[in-house]
């Protein structure tokens, strides 16, 4: 059917195709069925191609189309009376730094911030995020509403954006003071249904993994958190972290701690791809944990507590 399609030069049904190859498992079969769509003109491949060359580890060319993400040319930074910084020298410079995406993205993309060589540093990021970020060398501001701006910046950026220019600091990134908490096991198995509802767990499965013993509760309505500096306390008191694809996911692997990330069949999140079966290549102190068909929590749950049998 793959081969009828991409002979038919139809850039429409490649990139059809190609959605289809990406999250069903084949990404490099994605990318060269992206790759036509794109030379027969069809632009609105280039975000799928750079997402699926992520996957694959080719990351100078992912991180490069991974601009025509809407995130960036919608961005609020668009706005400002400085220019988008495109990889010029920074020594002298400030550069500013705006928020994108969500939690976990921000997380992630933080790895990146302490080997900006500019002269000053501004971070933009999420209130509940600033604790957590306070130790960086960059000023730290939570974004509030209305948005202010000083204009005595020279360059403008994204989060997402700074991998093409920068090199990444390796995990553990981030540090907490271990705060006591009475459990051995985070367990994180709920999240907000945006952007995937089917990402958490079922409560009657969820207590499976809270009835393992030392297990506790990471969901901020449990902990009575007040932001993820005091989650990442808790999280660096426990032995390892069960969690769905969530922050707290890149939260534990942003620490290097010990952790398991419940992830669909069909997920196919280049934050997620392994550098080896199971190991999470961003965050070596993950394991990745898939469901053995769509939708087969109860597999994935068998597949954790195996792995934790005897460690516990």
């Amino acid at each position: 059917m793959g081969e009828d399609l991409a002979s038919a030069a139809d850039p429409i049904a490649l990139f059809n195709l190609g959605n289809r190859l990406w999250r069903t498992g084949n990404p490099a079969e994605a990318a060269r069925t992206y790759e036509q769509a794109l030379a027969l003109g069809f632009t609105h491949a280039r975000l799928n191609l750079g997402n699926v060359y992520l996957c694959l580890g080719r990351d100078a060319e992912g991180w490069r189309l991974y601009q025509a993400r809407d995130e960036r040319r919608n961005s609020l930074a668009n706005r400002l009376g400085f220019p988008e910084w495109q990889g010029e020298p920074l020594d002298g410079k400030r550069l500013f730094i705006w928020v994108e995406q969500g939690l976990g993205d921000q997380i992630f993309a933080a790895r990146f911030v302490p080997l900006v060589r500019a002269a000053q540093v501004t971070l933009v990021t999420w209130p509940e995020l600033a604790p957590l970020f306070q130790g960086f060398p960059a000023t730290i501001v939570p974004r509030t509403d209305p948005v202010s701006v000083s204009p005595e910046f020279d360059y403008w950026t994204l989060p997402l954006s700074l991998p093409q220019w920068v090199s990444p600091v390796p995990c553990p990134y981030l540090s907490a003071q271990p705060r006591p908490s009475g459990g051995r096991i985070g367990v994180m198995w709920k999240g907000n249904d945006r952007p995937d509802p089917n990402r958490s767990l079922p409560a009657s499965l969820a207590q499976r993994l809270l009835d393992l013993p030392g297990a506790i509760s990471l969901q901020p309505e449990d902990t009575g958190v007040r932001d993820f500096r005091e989650t990442a306390e808790i999280v660096a008191g426990l032995d390892c972290v069960v969690t769905i694809d969530t922050s707290v996911a890149h939260l534990t692997g942003a620490l290097g701690k010990p952790g398991f990330v419940l992830l669909q069949k069909d997920q196919a999140d280049w934050r997620w791809r392994e550098a080896a079966p199971g190991v999470a290549a961003w965050y070596p102190s993950l394991r990745l944990i898939r469901q053995p068909s769509q939708g087969d929590w109860h597999g994935a749950i068998d597949a954790v507590l195996a792995a934790l049998d005897g460690a516990i």
